[in-house]
């Protein structure tokens, strides 16, 4: 049985890391294999409610108001235009749906619509997920209340290299972001992106960040940064040999998180659609076991749900149907 750790090391993950290539997805599949079954695989679907005009300045991202990305600014989508998506999403077999909206944090203004939001695509059967930026202790009790599954806030790589692709708040932020959806009772979701121009020791720094937590995120999506012009990072990294990530470094990454979190989901995010079929099966391999479906997420291209549909038909994969570990965990913890 794969041991379940929150104690681990750097030198342990770099350890990892350092594994030859097929020894580490041996290791990781086993570990996969302990706690779910290799042949499913969760769909989501990610929708922007809110685009654009975001204080922040996270160096990625295209809907930050420092950067010329062309990205327009908009206003938070009305309630049953974002409840239509989600049924359309639910009809194409999405299980989970996500919603992000570009803002450093809510307004509480905001909060009536975004709890109607919650309700209403849970009330479909769905499990829901937001992003939205940094909550107070009361605006996460409401979610809570609304009935939020889980709530997204991304640490996006180690706590080194964050201070230098983010300037606006600081990694310790984040942490306590965290903390609050924890405390309230809503499942995690906390992942991060590589292909920033970090180092190793940086995906290491990123994975013994969320490894070490009190309790291992639900479900830890690994984003393949996508560089968009008119970013701090898309500028600097355009016609660079860093402009993208090495694909077996980026399975090595989705391999050590599912080595160091067995129980989560791990979840292939942004950049998918530039991977190859050979790449992305190697990533289920390594334990990925659930991805973004559709053709855009937030602001950037997605693989399409045809595509999506003949890899899995090709890999032998399936839609995940029951339930994922942790939060069946929490479920059977609540009826004692």
């Amino acid at each position: 049985m794969t041991e379940i750790r929150t104690d681990w090391t750097r030198e342990e993950i770099a350890t990892l890391f350092d594994l030859p290539f097929t020894e580490l997805l041996f290791q990781a599949a086993t570990a996969h294999r302990t706690y779910h079954k290799p042949d499913e695989v969760q769909l989501c679907t990610l929708l922007s409610i809110k685009t654009g005009g975001c204080p922040e300045d996270c160096g990625y991202c295209s809907q930050s108001v420092h950067a010329d990305s062309g990205v327009e600014a908009t206003k938070l989508m009305d309630v049953r235009a974002v409840l239509q998506s989600a049924a359309q999403a639910k009809d194409a077999g999405s299980q989970r749906f996500c919603m992000g909206a570009a803002w450093r944090n809510p307004k509480d203004r905001d909060m009536p619509a975004i709890v109607e939001i919650v309700k209403g695509v849970a009330s479909m059967g769905m499990e829901t997920c937001m992003t939205l930026g940094m909550l107070t202790p009361k605006q996460a009790d409401m979610l809570a209340e609304a009935g939020l599954d889980y709530y997204n806030h991304n640490i996006d790589s180690s706590p080194e290299y964050y201070e230098k692709a983010i300037s606006t708040r600081k990694m310790q932020d984040r942490l306590d972001t965290l903390g609050e959806v924890r405390r309230a009772g809503i499942n995690v979701c906390s992942g991060g992106i590589i292909g920033m121009g970090e180092t190793r020791e940086d995906r290491v720094g990123f994975v013994h960040t969320l490894s070490t937590l009190e309790q291992h995120p639900e479900s830890v999506p690994v984003n393949a940064l996508v560089p968009v012009k008119g970013t701090v990072l898309g500028d600097m990294l355009a016609d660079t040999p860093m402009a993208k990530i090495d694909d077996i470094e980026f399975v090595r990454t989705v391999a050590v998180a599912r080595i160091t979190m067995p129980k989560s989901m791990v979840r292939l995010s942004a950049g998918r659609e530039s991977m190859s079929e050979a790449t992305q099966a190697l990533c289920f391999m390594a334990g990925a076991n659930s991805i973004f479906t559709g053709d855009k997420l937030l602001t950037a291209p997605n693989a399409g749900d045809d595509s999506d549909a003949a890899l899995f038909a090709r890999l032998g994969l399936k839609a995940l149907a029951g339930e994922e570990p942790l939060r069946a965990e929490k479920a059977l913890e609540g009826v004692e």
